[in-house]
This record gives C-alpha cells, structure tokens and sequence, in this order.
C-alpha cells in the first residue's frame, strides 16, 4: 500500500516539477538574452563616446549581432558568473582576463572580417575574443601560450558547438605560418613591439589589430593595414590596458 502511494504521487508530482524547470529555464534564458542586449546598449553608448578616438559612431550590426548571440558566462569562472555582462574585464584562470565586451566589440570591428574571412587570434584566453569571431568569419585560427588554459578552452569551445574554431598550444609571437595568409589577426595581449612575422603573415589588405606597449600604463591598441605592395599603414586608436604578450621575444 505504501509502495503503490508512493508510485501515485511520483506521477502526480513529478510532471509538476518538470513544468516548472521548464519555465524556470525559459526565464533564466530570456534572462541571459536580456542582459546581453543591455550590454550591447552600454557597448554602443561607449563606441559613441569614444568615436574622438575610433572614428566609430557606431558598431555595425554584423558585430552587434555576434556579440548577442555568444554566451558570455560560459566563459568566466562560476564565481564571476554574475558580473558577466556588465562592460568590463573579469578575471579568468591562470592569471588572465576576459576583456571588456567594449574592447572585444572594437577589436572586431577594426578588423573588417567578413563570412570569407580566415583570422588568426594570438591569444586564446577564455575564447570569447574567438567565439565572436567564429559568428562572423569562415575559420578562426587561435594559439595560447598557456597550456592548460588552452586546453581546457578548446575543450569549452567544442562542448559549445564552434567548429570553425580551431585552437592550438604554442607561441603567437610567431603567428601560425602553416595557415597564413590571413585576412586578420587580432592580438589579445600587449606587445612591447609589432611581431614582424604578424605583419608578414597578413594578405594584402589584411588588418592586425594589437595593443602595443612594454608597461600596462602606457599601451596603445594599434591597428596596421598591409597595402598591396606590402606597405604597412599604421593607426594609433586608443589607450588600452591589457595583460602582457609572454613568450621567446
């Protein structure tokens, strides 16, 4: 008698409990998308406020569109999760961050990729920089110096479905010369000087997108456009603050 009770309201009270983790999750997503278009406002007011600096009003709807889809809390630490969205940098494992959705938005930008594009990221961190990117061009190509961290994010990045996204263990002060030439390459982390081997490994009309500078008070985000003859077009766009490029150089 107890037994068949218990079977009764099993059936009576778990369809209940799966209704409302059903909602419950329906909210938690609507959440996220919520707080993500509120980012995507506080990014824009400051793209307009920075334009002095950028010559960007606005950021296009291309990046818009990929900064509103990429879950960022599935790439900060659990006990980050809360501040995912607010513009700024998090911290992240092995002493890195994640940057400011602001600085990702930008970075993107100044690139000019599009559906055709093949890029290099140095510096795959968290993988955001790499899944925004992956939203928009045909294949990224991202190195990190830090083992564990790059694996596990390029563990993270196949869970979430990004298979346009290809991460390798090593140095990126050298690019990877295997899949140059590149339509882009985005650095996400200061550089005391332009790693010459970047700037060879880019297509004609290609675009590096970098911040440059030996101290984290004084770095410049930087972009260099190759002309095509080879000549290089520099463009300083404003201070930045990132962690420093590590490896042989």
């Amino acid at each position: 008698m107890k037994l068949s009770l218990k079977k009764t309201l099993l059936r009576v009270v778990l369809p209940g409990a799966i209704v409302l983790i059903s909602i419950f999750s329906v909210f938690a997503k609507e959440d996220f998308e919520l707080k993500r278009r509120q980012m995507m406002l506080d990014v824009q007011q400051m793209t307009k406020m920075s334009e002095p600096y950028t010559g960007i009003e606005t950021m296009s709807q291309t990046v818009a569109d990929a900064m509103l889809v990429v879950p960022r809390h599935k790439f900060i630490p659990k006990s980050q999760r809360r501040y995912a969205y607010e513009n700024r940098a998090l911290p992240i494992t092995h002493s890195q961050t994640i940057s400011q959705p602001y600085i990702v938005a930008l970075m993107t930008e100044l690139a000019a990729v599009n559906s055709d594009s093949i890029v290099l990221e140095v510096g795959t961190g968290s993988g955001y920089q790499a899944a925004v990117l992956s939203e928009i061009v045909n294949h990224v190509y991202s190195i990190e110096i830090i083992e564990p961290l790059g694996l596990a994010t390029k563990s993270l990045l196949k869970d979430l479905g990004y298979d346009n996204i290809t991460v390798n263990i090593g140095d990126g002060y050298f690019g990877w010369p295997e899949h140059a030439p590149f339509d882009a390459i985005l650095v996400t982390a200061a550089a005391p000087h332009v790693p010459e081997a970047l700037l060879e490994q880019l297509k004609p009309g290609g675009r590096l997108v970098i911040p440059v500078g030996a101290s984290s008070l004084a770095q410049s985000l930087k972009l260099f456009i190759k002309g095509s003859n080879g000549e290089i077009q520099e463009q300083e766009i404003l201070p930045v603050a990132f962690v420093p490029l590590t490896g042989e150089h």
